[in-house]
């Protein structure tokens, strides 16, 4: 069996979910830190300054190909086999488990990931394409004009209980998909078990709240300096 052939299989396609699954798992920490600098009581100056080199360094944008390669793959990936297990279940169990073999947001996954998929197409419109279109069109963006565009964009409250959804599903993808990339890469042993479960649940609940301050945050300062 060739590479190819083996990626075809279920196990090679768990293998390419759990590898681009920890490569997005650093993605949300690097992106967590930078975004975190708002909270520096400079207006914006220290998130200004991390954005601008992360826009304008060649490797960072090279990264940002694998990145958005990493999504597609782990998008596809986790969607072929969502339809080959709910086609090995063609017939429906005449007594539900529930939460005795698998917890809810295991069960949910595709559901959790068609709303992250959505939260993050919006993110990228309201975000990372004004940030491309101003680092090449506009001379003045690098002087505040993406945290501005935060303000902005934080202001109506119905866009931060999006926002605040989107942290909320990737919460709970997180808390299951950290513990199973784990396993795949037959990492979450007997002796591991424990810890891998504490640490996956650490960071599903930190990374996502974290996230949701942000646009409660600019929301908030936006309105107070109105």
């Amino acid at each position: 069996m060739n590479w190819k052939d083996y990626f075809s299989t279920s196990i090679g396609k768990k293998i390419l979910v759990g590898a681009t699954g920890l490569f997005l798992i650093i993605f949300l920490v690097v992106h967590c830190y930078v975004n975190a600098m708002i909270f520096w009581p400079d207006n914006g100056k220290h998130f200004t300054d991390a954005a601008a080199f992360m826009g304008g360094n060649p490797a960072i944008r090279i990264v940002e190909i694998g990145l958005f390669a990493g999504f597609a793959v782990h998008i596809i990936m986790s969607l072929m086999l969502w339809s080959q297990n709910a086609k090995r279940r063609t017939v429906g169990y005449e007594v539900k488990a529930g939460n005795k073999t698998s917890k809810w947001y295991s069960r949910s996954m595709g559901l959790l990931g068609t709303l992250i998929l959505m939260f993050l197409i919006l993110h990228l419109y309201h975000f990372w394409a004004p940030n491309r279109y101003g680092q090449f069109f506009d001379p003045t963006w690098t002087e505040g004009g993406l945290y501005k565009n935060m303000l902005i964009t934080f202001y109506p409250p119905w866009v931060v209980a999006v926002y605040l959804l989107g942290c909320f599903s990737l919460a709970w993808h997180l808390m299951h998909g950290v513990k199973s990339s784990m396993q795949t890469f037959g990492l979450a042993t007997h002796r591991y078990k424990g810890f891998i479960s504490s640490v996956g649940a650490a960071f599903a609940i930190i990374i996502p709240l974290l996230f949701a301050t942000m646009p409660l945050y600019l929301h908030f300062l936006g309105h107070m300096a109105r």
